[in-house]
């Protein structure tokens, strides 16, 4: 998932909460293992490496390439799953190196979803074309987790990966669960959120981003340009009834950049956006 992943639960005996942790743990790590870009002989590297043949893919798998889509479509091109080989020249490590412009516009080659051949279950993508899950996958995760912790039953439960949480209902002792939102420094959140039900989903550079001449450049890229997208909120936190519809929301939301407020207002929802 690429951050730290946690769940927190409010169980009567030690046995329980071990037993629900192992049960998070087995999902996320099963997620993890089949969608990773990073991990060879996986469905995503399967893909990533046919070099132009067609891959048949398994329900799951063809879900989530749908629920991309349906993004992609919803964002005029901007949320763009191909978009991921940018990372060859962008490197949001807090420092100030920019790439070029000519090496930016030679990956963009690579990127956009109009290339590709999807027809349920079938993909065939060009050559050297990539595609990266991780846009949704940690989203996905969590509510997969969330689901088979309520399945369970018993004890209330928040399963947090990388700030990007649900839960199973409300803790017994307390009303709500707190949850905060980190700031610019590590230590010092942004906010205190208390959180009852449902789920929530935070997009921002608070940790990925480049500085150079006083200008922040977020890690969030438009894949029309292949830069940053101009004039994006530090941060959008969503409030709702699941990890991938919050996510979903806020992703879109900052791919509008200086818009985001409008976007944000016309969807109705409870969210918190910070300049």
């Amino acid at each position: 998932m690429g951050s730290p992943c946690e769940l927190v639960c409010e169980a009567p005996k030690r046995r329980e909460a071990l037993e629900l942790t192992q049960l998070v743990a087995d999902e996320a790590w099963r997620i993890e293992d089949k969608f990773s870009r990073y991990l060879a002989g996986n469905i995503v590297d399967q893909i990533n490496s046919a070099a132009g043949k067609p891959v048949e893919v398994d329900d799951e798998t063809a879900d989530l390439l749908d629920f991309a889509v349906t993004l992609y479509e919803l964002s005029e091109r901007r949320f763009d799953i191909t978009s991921g080989v940018l990372r060859r020249v962008w490197h949001f490590d807090g420092g100030d190196r920019l790439p070029g412009e000519d090496n930016v516009r030679d990956v963009l080659r690579l990127v956009g979803w109009h290339q590709v051949n999807w027809r349920r279950p079938v993909l065939e993508m060009p050559p050297e074309m990539e595609i990266d899950l991780g846009g949704i996958g940690k989203e996905y995760a969590v509510d997969r987790c969330a689901v088979l912790a309520r399945e369970q039953g018993g004890s209330p439960c928040l399963v947090n990966f990388g700030g990007d949480l649900a839960t199973t209902g409300a803790p017994g002792r307390r009303r709500n669960w707190k949850v905060a939102i980190e700031g610019d420094n590590p230590g010092a959140p942004d906010r205190i959120i208390d959180l009852k039900q449902g789920a929530l989903a935070t997009s921002g550079d608070a940790r990925r981003f480049l500085l150079k001449n006083g200008i922040r450049y977020s890690h969030i890229l438009d894949p029309t340009t292949g830069w940053p997208v101009p004039e994006a909120p530090r941060s959008i936190t969503i409030a709702a009834d699941t990890c991938v519809e919050a996510g979903m929301i806020s992703t879109l939301a900052m791919l509008q950049g200086a818009e985001a407020e409008n976007f944000l207002a016309a969807q109705d929802v409870v969210c918190w956006c910070r300049r």
